[in-house]
């Protein structure tokens, strides 16, 4: 464990708490897993975007990497900082992804999310070579499934998708499974790709490796927030500015942090 008490003070003042701890996750991404001229896929979210100012500040210093953002957010918040980007077409593959998380168990299995970006973490994900999480303690379960489950689904035809989801996950054991449409106030959430979002709660899940297939296997669901076996590793950052790094999560074999 890495006790990081010379982060730079610019982005950590004023931090308390679990800020601390996803900006201390970030902050040792940047440091120790980006070197010169990689391709890099840049996450989504809080903890993700933490890591993407941290990258900020070693471009600045020098750092030469192109990165590959997995929402308009990002794009927005990496443009600002003057961070070089790419299109994922004119790059194919990518060297690492760093990207957040709602929830991961310890197996590295994940939902994601959270902030409707899932189908291009997604893709861009599935682009990269390595992929490393960025999340604060908090995001170490012991089982998946306290998080609602978001599903992204076309608009087209998205009750007929619901249903079947339901029938699905009903099936599977999960009482009651009430999907719902995901809206931000009294409007809408419309994803980058201009769908919608359901979300689920599960409760404990253990099946999700089975799910994740069947559920993209719906007529109408573009992607799922279950990410299972894209993780290599996960930096976890705590209040402390301790942080530790967790490599090969696939063959830790174990079911507790």
């Amino acid at each position: 464990m890495t006790d990081s008490g010379s982060l730079p003070s610019r982005l950590t003042a004023g931090l308390s708490g679990q800020d601390l701890a996803k900006a201390t996750a970030g902050i040792r991404a940047a440091t120790e897993l980006c070197q010169d001229g990689m391709k890099l896929g840049l996450g989504s979210g809080s903890t993700a975007h933490a890591f993407v100012r941290a990258l900020a500040e070693r471009v600045r210093d020098g750092l030469d990497i192109v990165g590959v953002p997995t929402s308009t957010q990002t794009y927005d918040l990496a443009s600002e900082l003057g961070v070089p980007l790419a299109d994922l077409n004119d790059l194919v593959e990518l060297d690492l992804t760093i990207d957040g998380t709602d929830e991961m168990a310890p197996d590295g299995s994940m939902i994601k999310g959270g902030g409707g970006c899932l189908l291009w973490e997604k893709v861009v994900a599935k682009a990269s070579r390595r992929v490393i999480i960025v999340a604060d303690d908090t995001k170490l379960v012991d089982h998946l499934g306290t998080f609602p489950l978001p599903i992204e689904v076309l608009p087209f035809g998205w009750r007929s998708s619901r249903k079947q989801i339901v029938e699905l996950l009903s099936a599977h054991g999960h009482e009651d499974p009430d999907p719902v449409l995901r809206r931000r106030g009294d409007d809408l959430v419309i994803t980058d790709s201009g769908n919608y979002i359901l979300d689920v709660t599960l409760g404990t899940v253990t099946d999700q490796a089975e799910l994740t297939v069947l559920l993209n296997q719906i007529p109408g669901v573009v992607e799922n927030g279950f990410f299972v076996g894209i993780a290599d590793g996960v930096v976890v950052g705590r209040p402390d500015r301790s942080s530790e790094i967790i490599q090969d999560l696939a063959d830790r074999g174990a079911d507790r942090w």
